[in-house]
């Protein structure tokens, strides 16, 4: 498989590559997202009552209103700065170099044709009788510009992590898809790790994002920027937050839940199932649009 714009992409990280810069650099950033996280939390806690406060932190661990889901995702504000000045700081470069050359025409040619292929797929979900309304439409109208801008922030956040920084870093050392593909994408994994939802189920939803990651750098690697993923991720997301989303998770603003024990492998393996054969149909969408 060749991926000719990868050189591309990853030249702006070849000056400061080394393995341990980079580990360093990972390490440095998760200190810096989850300080800064906690001291907005702190600075949260002081202006409200310790009730207030603690319904706050429920609302943004799960994200089942409104509310809670923008609060959810604003959390990601502190990585996409933290991944910036570590990136100035330990390898003298802009955050722009995060995204290659052309991202914002990749993400706009294939943000189209993904959401149409999503709302194709909407009445088809609606088939599905353990699928029912959730959010009032009215509601959801009124939150979806917020939501568009903070889910805008959440996936670029983790894409300039994973399939910016750590993709050009260890791109920068090795042409190997197990290092610049696998490796990162095992770590997105493991993060999506949640037994305290899944059970014994956990280590499906895991794989389910390891794969996307995978995805996700192929259509960097083909491009050269991280346009294409940033689309694939945004309508993704998308779709599962305001279509149809699993209730109790992320699902403050879906127009319609599916309702399902999380922890039964049989009723988990039918979703994730159709779920990973939606993600690779807007893959390969992705690619017919940019010819890649």
């Amino acid at each position: 498989m060749q991926y000719r714009l990868l050189d591309l992409f990853v030249r702006p990280a070849r000056a400061r590559a080394e393995y341990w810069r980079s580990a360093l650099g990972v390490v440095a950033i998760a200190a810096l997202y989850f300080g800064g996280t906690w001291l907005a939390l702190m600075l949260v806690a002081q202006v409200v009552s310790p009730m207030q406060f603690l319904g706050i932190l429920r609302k943004i661990a799960t994200g089942s209103t409104p509310e809670g889901l923008i609060m959810l995702l604003s959390t990601f504000a502190p990585l996409a700065m933290a991944t910036s000045f570590v990136l100035r700081w330990l390898h003298q470069r802009n955050y722009r170099t995060l995204f290659g050359q052309g991202w914002t025409r990749d993400f706009l040619r294939v943000l189209v044709p993904l959401v149409a292929f999503q709302l194709a797929l909407f009445p088809l979900a609606l088939l599905n009788p353990d699928v029912g309304r959730s959010t009032p439409l009215a509601t959801v109208l009124a939150w979806f510009p917020v939501l568009l801008g903070f889910l805008m922030l959440q996936v670029t956040a983790e894409e300039m992590v994973f399939r910016g920084y750590l993709l050009q870093q260890l791109g920068a050392r090795s042409r190997h898809p197990t290092v610049w593909m696998l490796a990162p994408s095992i770590l997105f994994g493991v993060l999506h790790f949640n037994p305290a939802d899944f059970g014994g189920n956990a280590i499906y939803p895991a794989i389910w994002a390891m794969i996307f990651g995978c995805l996700a750098a192929d259509l960097t690697a083909r491009t050269g920027n991280l346009g294409a993923a940033l689309a694939f991720h945004f309508v993704i997301n998308l779709s599962g937050m305001v279509l149809v989303g699993l209730y109790g998770t992320l699902d403050g603003l879906a127009l319609f839940t599916l309702v399902i024990n999380t922890r039964d492998f049989s009723q988990v393996l039918p979703y994730l199932a159709t779920d990973l054969l939606s993600m690779l149909v807007s893959w390969l969408i992705a690619r017919l649009v940019l010819r890649v």
